[in-house]
């Protein structure tokens, strides 16, 4: 029998390599500065890149469900390596940056992004929140790796011959980590385990189709749930070196450094909130999340220490990182492990349509009132106003199963 574990430790590898894709600021003033692009022009690849990726993600998933996750992690390791160092021959085109960074490189992203997390909510019944966490944990640390990396390379063989390095390095760790991605056996499960009590009562009893669980309203109230929690995680992430000089009234290198501190409560609220939610469930662990950044999101304008402004702005990254980190399972908690693929690579189209809404929310404001201190409370009352979603939604399969109740009432007696 397979090592689980061995399947795990590849897949956080493969997502390490897909996560330095949040690195793409280190590139920006080069690009910008080398062959004169404008700022936004620059931006619009990680746009493109992050819109095309929840596309795929989808599409990854239907097609993991029909030919199995190898092929899917191992064709998309190799578009992503392709589409980064494709990007090297981008000289003065910027169309060619954009399909091939954004394009070619989001597919792939997409595709091989999908794939841990379907296969190991499958290895790992009996953990699913934290081995899902610990999966996208290492999607969340991949900027921590490549920047410096990057950063240096940069500076020594120049911005395009740094995306060949990347994108050959990127397509060896990615397709190697891809050949481990496989699926349990059907009916497998850990010899000994059954699932307690309370987690067989948050859980399905049975595994949904795509189609079916759209016709719930427990999916789309999970594709809202991570909506709003990725929104007002992403407002923070798109404002904060201008959010933390203002406030703090810090330098640029400062709130640089201020920024990299706090983006590694991205990585860590990945695995600290997913392995909470297999203790608390994942609906107490929203509701802990949206509680704590209504307290954290309406005070933030009034802090004017750089420490405590770093520290207030690393723990609500880590609640934008547990969003990631425990809806897999949740998503597998509610329509089972099976079709967890294009189910959850599907919900995933609330990262694109938050990455839009929240950071264009903030700004607007910002604009409109010249300071930060009014957005920050209208999504501190969002936040309080999302508590009540986690609070009504259930599994699908209680709603059946007080349906099925019901028609054999009515049924008379033989």
């Amino acid at each position: 029998m397979t090592n689980r574990w061995t399947i795990a430790i590849a897949g956080v590898l493969l997502q390490v390599a897909l996560g330095a894709v949040y690195a793409w600021s280190v590139f920006r003033a080069p690009l910008t500065k080398q062959f004169g692009w404008s700022i936004s022009e620059v931006t619009l690849t990680f746009t493109i890149t992050i819109f095309v990726l929840g596309i795929a993600a989808f599409f990854g998933g239907l097609w993991l469900n029909r030919k199995g996750p190898r092929v899917v992690a191992l064709t998309g390791g190799f578009l992503y390596g392709l589409g980064v160092f494709l990007a090297s021959f981008s000289d003065h085109k910027l169309w060619w940056l954009y399909l091939s960074y954004g394009v070619i490189g989001g597919i792939g992203l997409g595709f091989s992004y999908i794939v841990p997390v379907a296969v190991l909510v499958r290895w790992f019944p009996d953990r699913r929140g934290l081995i899902t966490g610990i999966a996208v944990g290492g999607f969340g640390a991949g900027a921590l790796v490549t920047a410096p990396v990057a950063t240096r390379l940069i500076q020594s063989v120049g911005v395009l011959q740094t995306f060949a390095y990347l994108g050959i390095a990127f397509l060896v760790v990615t397709v190697a980590a891809g050949y481990f991605m496989q699926n349990p056996p059907e009916g497998w499960k850990p010899e000994g385990w059954a699932p307690t009590a309370s987690q067989a009562s948050q859980r399905s009893s049975r595994d949904y189709t795509l189609g079916e669980a759209l016709r719930t309203w427990q999916w789309w109230a999970l594709w809202l749930l991570l909506f709003l929690n990725t929104s007002a995680g992403i407002s923070v992430i798109s404002q904060e070196s201008p959010l933390f000089q203002e406030l703090a009234r810090v330098s640029a290198a400062a709130a640089a450094g201020m920024v990299g501190v706090a983006s590694i409560g991205n990585a860590l609220g990945r695995v600290f909130w997913a392995w909470a939610s297999d203790s608390i469930t994942r609906r107490a662990t929203f509701v802990v999340m949206f509680l704590g950044q209504t307290v954290l999101f309406w005070t933030l304008s009034d802090i004017n220490s750089a420490a405590v402004l770093t520290l207030v702005a690393f723990v609500i990254l880590m609640c934008y990182g547990g969003g990631f980190g425990t809806m897999p399972a949740f998503t597998a908690d509610y329509f089972g492990s099976k079709n967890v693929g294009p189910i959850y690579g599907l919900m995933l189209t609330a990262w694109g349509c938050a990455s839009a809404f929240g950071p264009l929310l903030i700004a607007h404001m910002r604009q409109l009132d010249g300071v930060y201190r009014g957005a920050l409370h209208v999504i501190a009352v969002v936040m309080l106003v999302s508590v009540a979603l986690p609070l009504i939604v259930s599994p699908p399969r209680r709603i059946e199963e007080a349906v099925r109740s019901t028609r054999s009432r009515r049924l008379p007696a033989a």
